[in-house]
């Protein structure tokens, strides 16, 4: 009967720590999962197109980490940026460009998440590889009208820029000192469209964030100066702005705080610079 009696309690010992262990496998496995769950919710961010392609690439990202936060990424130009966080229609608004005294900077909590050139992009095949700053605002304002008086053919130069709500076409206009005389012969809406003006106008010249320069497009040299990230980072070359978000005032939404955070983080960081912009490092 003893003898029974030691056994039943060895065996009841033995599944109280196989129980216990279990216990703790399965507590060990709600941790994890939870790390994924503590976020849930929805973002969205709108405002400049230049800025499409880091945002979504940082938001796919950090919805990878969190099953349950779907963000959307959409936008129409920089302008629309405080209204639409003002309104509550954004969490989080996109700026290619500082915020201007009309748009009361100080409503607002600033994020620059880092620093991109303005490219100014040709036909691939031009002869023209690089223009002074001068020159550009001549070309831009109406006072150089053909490329054979920068050593190109005789052809007219057709100027294509942004929308006047365009963080990019602001930034431009405002480093070149064109502000309210520049010229164009079209205006497109988004950094894609006047790429494809570009690419398939031998005569065109135009403006697009660096990170979106690609084969179809030639970027000129500025003053002799190359469009790369290393010369935006050295600040050698001239033409470039801050990529900048912004939310309401002192936020205290905890999946935007978590965002902004993750954004800044090391892994955030090395997205941005992926993505051929300079990242701002705090």
């Amino acid at each position: 009967m003893k003898k029974m009696m030691k056994c039943l309690s060895l065996i009841l010992a033995f599944a109280l720590v196989i129980g216990v262990s279990a216990c703790s496998e399965i507590g060990a496995v709600r941790t994890e999962a939870g790390t994924s769950d503590s976020l849930r919710g929805t973002l969205t961010l709108t405002g400049s197109t230049s800025m499409a392609d880091v945002s979504n690439a940082l938001a796919e990202a950090f919805m990878a980490k969190n099953d349950n936060v779907k963000i959307s990424v959409g936008g129409n130009g920089s302008g629309e940026g405080p209204t639409a966080v003002t309104s509550g229609t954004a969490n989080i608004s996109l700026l290619s460009r500082g915020l201007k005294d009309s748009e009361t900077p100080d409503s607002y909590d600033q994020y620059i998440i880092g620093f991109d050139g303005v490219a100014v992009i040709v036909h691939p095949d031009s002869p023209i590889k690089e223009i002074s700053l001068a020159s550009l605002a001549d070309v831009f304002s109406g006072e150089i009208t053909n490329w054979s008086e920068l050593g190109g053919p005789d052809a007219p130069i057709q100027c294509i820029g942004r929308e006047a709500a365009s963080g990019t076409r602001g930034a431009f206009e405002e480093i070149v000192k064109i502000e309210d005389i520049a010229v164009y012969a079209e205006e497109q809406n988004s950094t894609g469209n006047v790429k494809q003006a570009v690419a398939g106008n031998p005569n065109a010249i135009g403006y697009v964030s660096l990170s979106s320069v690609d084969q179809s497009v030639l970027a000129l040299s500025i003053d002799s100066v190359s469009a790369t990230t290393e010369n935006v980072s050295s600040g050698s070359y001239k033409l470039q702005r801050p990529f900048l978000m912004i939310t309401k005032k002192d936020v205290s939404d905890a999946l935007t705080k978590a965002f902004i955070d993750f954004i800044y983080s090391e892994e955030g960081m090395k997205i941005v610079e992926d993505d051929g912009v300079v990242p701002n490092r705090k």
